[in-house]
């Protein structure tokens, strides 16, 4: 089996690099064991190429010309994992919605423009804090994902990502609770999760300030497994991860749900699972 895995450009990897880089090599050595031919790539080139002999195309691309792409050649025949559609779905607002609109426990939020959007907006929220996430696209930069302590503040920095272009935004209530980050693999067993500021793994150190020290609030780990494999349904992705803020009471909410994360404390374990989801995929289809 002629097998394409298209690599994550880096600038979709803040500070997270060598981790996306080394989750992708792992899962493509699995499938060569699993006796597929694989060739890499990276997105820019699998963008210029006018033909993709590939039928059976693996991915971390998340450039957006590039995910359009993966769904033309997806709806002509060609089966991609994760799908062209699903990586799309997990962008910061449509991921919000499906989420949301499959009864997932998720923040109070608003989403608004940039260019419209004053201080009342901030009234609709409950709590004290506010999140405000670029609502086009997954968190690139520091600056995409910002805490904001009060509407003055929350104005102005509506004001700079107006001046970045970033003409939507997706604003969330402060939840205080733990946060806990997990992985998971759609159609297998492999479920992880664990406190990210406990092990060094978090995009921003700042976070952990505001966020607090992890508590270890008792909660639910099958309902956790459910309700994270219930997102990626929704989302319509098979290699999954995110974040969760625990409450006190044990009640949870996602805060976050990403397209194949880095899985970088569990990868050497997640690599066989992520390989073995896309091979049957792969083969259900295979003719």
């Amino acid at each position: 089996m002629e097998v394409l895995g298209v690599q994550r450009n880096r600038k979709f990897s803040p500070n997270h690099i060598g981790n996306d880089d080394a989750i992708f090599s792992l899962t493509a050595q699995a499938l060569e064991k699993l006796g597929c031919h694989v060739r890499l790539c990276c997105e820019d080139d699998f963008f210029k190429q006018d033909e993709t002999p590939e039928r059976y195309i693996f991915t971390m691309a998340r450039q957006k010309a590039v995910v359009k792409k993966l769904q033309t050649v997806e709806s002509d025949g060609k089966i991609v994992v994760n799908s062209g559609f699903g990586i799309e779905n997990a962008f910061r607002i449509n991921m919000h919605k499906a989420l949301l609109g499959s009864n997932i426990p998720v923040p109070e939020s608003v989403i608004v423009s940039t260019a419209e959007a004053g201080e009342s907006v901030f009234d609709q929220l409950p709590g004290k804090g506010y999140w405000i996430k670029r609502g086009d696209f997954h968190a690139i930069h520091k600056e995409d994902v910002t805490f904001v302590s009060n509407p003055r503040e929350g104005k102005e920095m509506l004001r700079e990502y107006a001046l970045r272009d970033i003409s939507d935004v997706l604003i969330s209530q402060h939840l205080v609770g733990d946060l806990v980050k997990f992985y998971g693999v759609l159609g297998s067993d492999f479920f992880f999760w664990f406190y990210p500021y406990e092990h060094n793994h978090h995009k921003y150190v700042d976070y952990e300030q505001i966020n607090g020290k992890s508590l270890h609030h008792p909660f639910d780990q099958a309902e956790l497994l459910k309700v994270a494999s219930a997102s990626a349904t929704a989302l319509g992705i098979d290699i999954y991860g995110g974040d969760a803020i625990v409450g006190k009471d044990g009640s949870f909410h996602v805060i976050d749900l990403n397209d194949w994360p880095s899985f970088a404390p569990c990868r050497q374990e997640a690599a066989a699972p992520i390989a073995a989801v896309i091979f049957q995929k792969f083969t259900q289809t295979a003719s």
